[in-house]
Formats: structure tokens, C-alpha cells, sequence
């Protein structure tokens, strides 16, 4: 059974998602909050019994936001994945929201079945879902502008050195890919990019692919 808690001022849309994540086989929402003080109070009584494995987090709610609660979340709760679910796509906001350390940053307008599968990637460790315009941002701002997405270099004191195959996947990862698309464009296997990818997390010492977005905002 997958676990869920969900974090939004607005009761309608708690109570939506709640009814859809619940119809789906193995999915149960433990408990829903109106605001990031709300989520932390509700999380000491829930971790009495089961802790949520993936958050559904607001960003813009009154008394706590979202950013603050996923920031104080991970440091009390860090066996819990953190997925923003918000109408922002501001620059400021995704930064933020990275550096609090959610682990995946999705738009509300997204239908279920994405979020589902975002869930999916989470607690598969498949790295950081994230809605396709948020990572082409994200990725544009964390390199500062200066390298255009689709030429696989990385600035020297950026490179790690990794591999031009490995600089390839990883600027598709972050562009929002999932194995088996890079796979497909790269005509190789999914195990293959698996491999991979597992070598560049190694060499950027990070696990998922928010940490290695993380560790360019803190070069820039």
C-alpha cells in the first residue's frame, strides 16, 4: 500500500484528490492539511502508526507555505518524498522549492494519471518528476542561461568529469525524460541508461536528480 498526505489551503481540491488517489488499487490518502503548520501537527500523530510515503504539497497557503514545510518536513520526516503540487512555475519559487528539498515539482494541471506516475517515480528512486516546462526552466536557470539544452557540454568547473554520453543523459534527465524516452532516443536499452545514470550520481555525489539540480543552484 502506497501512503499519501496531501497539503492544500483549498478544501475542494483536497477532498478531489483525495477521492481520485484513493480509486486507484494501493493508494490510500492518510490524512490531508490546509496549510504547512497544519501538515507538521498532523505528521506527529501519523508517524505514531505509518508515516505518508509521498507528500502533495501547496506552495502559496496563509500561516505556513509550502516551501517552509517541506524545509522543516525533511529534516523531521526524511523517509517521506516531497512532491510540490502548485500552480507556480516562477523561477523564484522553483528554486526555492528545490533548495527546501521537494523532491519532484509538478503543476496542478497535470491529470492524475501523471501524478500517479510521479508517485510512481518517486518511491522507485527513478529520479525527480517534475512537468516538462518546469524542467526546461529549472535547467536553463541552474546553468545560468549560458548553455544551450541541446548541445551536451557543461561548463569546466561543472563537468565532474563526466562522459559526453553521461552529459547527454543527464541534461535529458533533468529535462523531464524517463529512462525508457532516453533510451529510445539514445538507441540504446533502459538498463543501459540505468547504468548510467547510476555513474553520474556517483561521480556528483547525489541519489536523485533534484540533488544534482541542487548542486548546480549552489555553483551558480
Amino acid at each position: 500500500m502506497t501512503y499519501i498526505a496531501i497539503v492544500d489551503d483549498k478544501q475542494a481540491l483536497r477532498n478531489a484528490l483525495k477521492e481520485r488517489l484513493n480509486a486507484f488499487n494501493n493508494y490510500k490518502v492518510l490524512f490531508t492539511a490546509e496549510n504547512g503548520k497544519d501538515f507538521l501537527e498532523k505528521m506527529v500523530d501519523a508517524r505514531k502508526l505509518i508515516e505518508p510515503d509521498v507528500i502533495l504539497m501547496d506552495i502559496d497557503m496563509p500561516i505556513m507555505n509550502g516551501i517552509e514545510a517541506v524545509s522543516q518536513g525533511k529534516d523531521r520526516y526524511p523517509n517521506s518524498k516531497y512532491l510540490m503540487l502548485t500552480i507556480f512555475d516562477e523561477d523564484e519559487k522553483i528554486f526555492s522549492a528545490i533548495k527546501a528539498g521537494a523532491d519532484g515539482y509538478l503543476l496542478k494541471d497535470e491529470p492524475i494519471e501523471k501524478i500517479k506516475e510521479a508517485i510512481i517515480n518517486l518511491l522507485n528512486n527513478e529520479g525527480a518528476p517534475m512537468s516538462p516546462s518546469i524542467a526546461r526552466r529549472a535547467l536553463k536557470l541552474l546553468m545560468n542561461a549560458n548553455i544551450d539544452i541541446q548541445e551536451p557540454a557543461f561548463c569546466s568547473e561543472l563537468d565532474y568529469k563526466l562522459t559526453e554520453r553521461e552529459k547527454q543523459i543527464l541534461l535529458k534527465l533533468i529535462d523531464g525524460l524517463e529512462y525508457k524516452e532516453i533510451a529510445e532516443l539514445m538507441d540504446v536499452s533502459p538498463n543501459t541508461v540505468r547504468n548510467h545514470v547510476t555513474k553520474i550520481y556517483k561521480k556528483l555525489h547525489v541519489t536523485t536528480r533534484a540533488q544534482a539540480m541542487k548542486l548546480f543552484s549552489n555553483k551558480g
